[in-house]
Order: C-alpha cells, then sequence, then structure tokens
C-alpha cells in the first residue's frame, strides 16, 4: 500500500506545495493538510522521503544526503511546471524544506516549518538523552531503537488514541526511532544551523510552546538566523509536537492558507507589474 499522494487540479491552480513528513512517519501525516490546501486551489505532492515507505528496513542505511538529494530533485521537478513552488514540512520535513530553501533560496515562493527539529530536547524523551551524542557516535546507534511512546506528540487524547492504534497496525509510520536515524537527523541540523543564514524566501514557523520532542529553541534558532526579511514566527500553547493533528490544527492549517494566498504571485499581477 502506497502512503504517497499527489492532488492536481484540471485547472490551473494557485501555485504547487512539495510536503515532506516527518522522520520514521510517512505522507499519512500531511494528508488532511494537504487535502485542505488542495481544497483551497494548490496542487499537493507528498511522496514518502528515501529510508520510508513500505521497506521500514531501508532506515537503517539512509543518510541525510539521501534526503537532501530528494528534497532537491523534487522541487526541481515542480520548479519547471509552476510559477508558484511552496516548501513545507513537519519535524524532519520542516528541516529539508529548509535545506530547499537554502539551495534555491529566491527561486522558492515560500517556506511553512512546522515543529521544525533542529534539537532532540523535548519533555518526552529520557533522562539520559545527555548520552545520546556519545551513543551516537558507536556502534550501539546500531544495536538500540527508542521505542514511540505516549503521548506520540498529540495532547488530543481523542486523537492520540486513534493514531496509537494505526502505529500499533504499522500501516502509517514506525513504532519507533533507530538511533542510526537520530544520527542522520542531527547531522542534517547541524548542516542548516551552520547554513541558515542562505534562506531568504518568505517563511511561515509554527512551533508548540509544549512540544514533546523538540523545544520551542529550535524554532526560536531559525528564526533568528535566517536572513529572509518577509518572516513570521508563531507559538502554539494547546498543541504537542503533531500540529497538524492536535488541539489547533485549524488554526494552523488557516495560517498556512493564509501565508501562501499572500505569496502566491497570480498571472493578474504579473501582468500588473510589466505593464507599469
Amino acid at each position: 500500500m502506497s502512503l504517497n499522494f499527489i492532488l492536481k487540479h484540471a485547472d490551473k491552480p494557485k501555485g504547487a506545495v512539495l510536503l515532506f513528513h516527518g522522520l520514521t512517519g510517512s505522507p499519512f501525516e500531511l494528508k488532511k493538510y494537504g487535502q485542505f490546501l488542495y481544497n483551497n486551489g494548490y496542487d499537493v505532492f507528498a511522496e514518502c522521503l528515501p529510508g520510508h515507505g513500505e521497506k521500514f528496513e531501508e532506515i537503517y542505511t539512509v543518510k541525510y544526503q539521501d534526503w537532501l538529494e530528494f528534497g532537491y530533485s523534487e522541487f526541481e521537478k515542480l520548479e519547471s511546471e509552476y510559477e508558484n513552488v511552496f516548501v513545507s514540512g513537519l519535524c524532519l520535513g520542516a528541516v529539508l524544506a529548509l535545506a530547499v530553501g537554502m539551495k534555491f533560496q529566491n527561486r522558492v515562493s515560500g517556506i511553512i516549518s512546522l515543529s521544525t527539529t533542529l534539537y532532540l530536547d523535548g519533555w518526552r524523551l529520557p533522562w539520559y538523552k545527555c548520552f545520546m551524542p556519545i551513543a551516537l557516535s558507536t556502534i550501539l546507534k546500531f544495536y538500540y531503537n527508542y521505542p514511540e511512546c505516549e503521548p506520540h506528540g498529540i495532547k488530543n487524547l481523542k486523537t492520540r488514541t486513534a493514531v496509537k492504534k494505526m502505529l500499533a497496525k504499522g500501516d502509517v509510520g514506525m513504532d519507533n526511532f533507530p538511533m542510526t536515524a537520530f544520527k542522520e537527523l542531527l547531522d542534517l541540523s547541524a548542516f542548516i544551523r551552520k547554513n541558515l543564514n542562505m534562506v531568504v524566501s518568505p517563511i511561515l514557523i509554527i512551533h508548540s510552546k509544549e512540544d514533546d520532542l523538540t523545544s520551542i529553541k529550535s524554532a526560536e534558532v531559525v528564526y533568528k538566523n535566517i536572513s529572509s526579511k518577509d518572516k513570521e514566527y508563531i507559538v502554539l500553547y494547546d498543541s504537542y509536537h503533531m500540529v497538524l493533528y492536535d488541539n489547533e490544527k485549524e488554526f494552523v492549517f488557516n495560517k498556512a492558507l493564509e501565508f501562501l494566498d499572500g505569496h502566491a504571485v497570480s498571472e493578474k499581477k504579473e501582468k500588473v507589474l510589466v505593464c507599469a
């Protein structure tokens, strides 16, 4: 069963939105978000990142460079077809969206960064997380998986229960985080932090104050170090990590749409600009 999805309009859309999912997740976690954007005029593209998908065992050998190459390639495909190409992601996906923004700069119409994971310092992680850098630099990284556990990134109890059941079936993502994948995420995050000044596109950053996987520090570092003149940073107070499924999801959806509509260049706008 493929978890990828592409939503395209028969008539000309407002633009394309390239979505990236989170670590050990799948495009399923982006489905409602993508459907909402599609219903409001955008073509939406979401595919499994390298190391994810039906063959979960590939997560143990994937490198962060594979994620970068995938993100760059997917953006270039869409750029050849659309006037407006936006990138958005959750968790690892948000970090990858920033990477695309760094490489293609003004060619990216805008970036929506959700629960950006530059640090693994959320309140849910175990007390021994301080020893993680040591483990990641040894052979131990090949032998330990950190289990997905309560609250599964979701504050809303009803939604959390439903997601927990789906994870148990293995239909929508992995129920654990391999240490090897953690290492690749942290290596990618280190690369991004060193080059945040290269991000110049308009950007919307949304992060929960109570994010259980990555603290608000990640969003603050992005906001303070990017070069984008058009940037907005929103803090949520009634959600955990999975902001697209939690108590403030409608707010997140609407802010994302507001951002997209505010930065999509229409043919009408282009004609006025040319005539002037």
